[in-house]
């Protein structure tokens, strides 16, 4: 695990749900509430919106709409499903439809965006990846977007199957198929390219 991972884990764990949601809820502990969540969940949910749109201007605009979202729908939240999942759910929707309108208005078939996204990744002048890194990307933007969303939630974020399988309404059998059929995909990709 790396230093990251670990401080994002416990930034998590520090997080008390019952307790966070009461605050959110009362508007006179509101504000100060969703700074904690802001402060213990922003910095993993750039990195997932990063390495879906690989860019980090856009990470940064996406990551600031998930959190105005959730801002502005708090009401809606009840807290039948745990505080995270709720916002790497509305962090996954943004995505989505940033890529989707971006392939609309560029009018790009699905390969030619995924092109597109990975030119974004090497010119990014905050990419400080080595190369191994950038292959990972690379293996990584092949995987259909399903398996790529899976991939990066157990990979990268270390997810559990059942997390994984909350934010994004399925079974944790077909993600485990999708996972285990992601990394095949990954392995072959590194083999060829060696």
């Amino acid at each position: 695990m790396s230093i990251i991972q670990q401080t994002n884990r416990e930034n998590m764990n520090r997080i008390d749900e019952k307790e966070i949601i009461y605050r959110l809820q009362n508007p006179s502990t509101q504000r100060k509430a969703f700074e904690e969540v802001v402060r213990a969940y922003g910095e993993q949910l750039y990195w997932q919106i990063r390495r879906m749109v690989f860019s980090h201007d856009d990470a940064n605009d996406l990551l600031q709409n998930t959190f105005m979202k959730a801002w502005d729908n708090l009401d809606c939240f009840r807290g039948e499903a745990r505080l995270s999942t709720w916002l790497y759910r509305i962090a996954l929707n943004e995505c989505l439809n940033f890529l989707n309108r971006q392939r609309a208005e560029n009018r790009l078939s699905i390969d030619d965006a995924d092109a597109a996204l990975l030119n974004k990744l090497e010119s990014d002048p905050y990419f400080d990846g080595d190369e191994t890194q950038k292959m990972l990307q690379k293996a990584i933007m092949t995987l259909p977007e399903k398996q790529r969303i899976v991939f990066n939630l157990k990979y990268f974020q270390e997810m559990k199957y059942e997390e994984i399988a909350d934010i994004l309404g399925t079974s944790t059998g077909a993600l485990k198929a999708s996972y285990f059929h992601a990394v095949k995909k990954i392995e072959d990709f590194f083999k060829q390219n060696d």
